[in-house]
């Protein structure tokens, strides 16, 4: 959302707005967009231009939404993602691999040292739980049809 935020006040997102730009680009857009016009306005531009101003409106919630687009940003770097947000074409294969090796391993070395105890059960469940919250970063994305 505070990607579109920016976008939907038509604003630049960077640090150095006012709160008096932020207001400017409110009265600018509610008035060409609101339903109340002679024309109808544009009920979905302006409600999606009422949620940004409320979330820009004061210097916490830009500060807020700017750090949002900069771990977005991040993160999207760092899965490997274009800029835009688009997935890859396909998953990891390698990777999901290696970590269904490092589930079972742990798991069977917990069983070979401990044994089956009420611990070992733990752990080996502690093993399987990180697989299945990691392991679908790799998985290839779905695709709607």
């Amino acid at each position: 959302m505070s990607d579109d935020a920016f976008v939907a006040l038509g604003l630049p997102p960077r640090a150095g707005l006012t709160d008096d730009d932020v207001r400017a680009a409110w009265r600018r857009i509610a008035a060409a967009t609101h339903p109340d016009r002679d024309d109808g306005g544009d009920p979905a531009r302006f409600g999606a231009a009422a949620a940004a101003y409320a979330l820009l409106r004061t210097a916490y919630g830009r500060g807020e939404a700017l750090a949002d687009l900069d771990s977005r940003a991040r993160r999207d770097r760092r899965r490997g993602r274009a800029p835009s947000g688009r997935h890859p074409a396909r998953g990891r294969p390698g990777l999901l691999a290696l970590r269904v090796l490092v589930a079972a391993g742990t798991g069977a070395l917990t069983v070979a040292v401990a044994g089956w105890t009420p611990a070992t059960v733990g752990v080996v469940a502690g093993a399987l739980t990180w697989l299945v919250a990691t392991a679908r970063h790799d998985l290839p994305p779905r695709t709607r049809e």
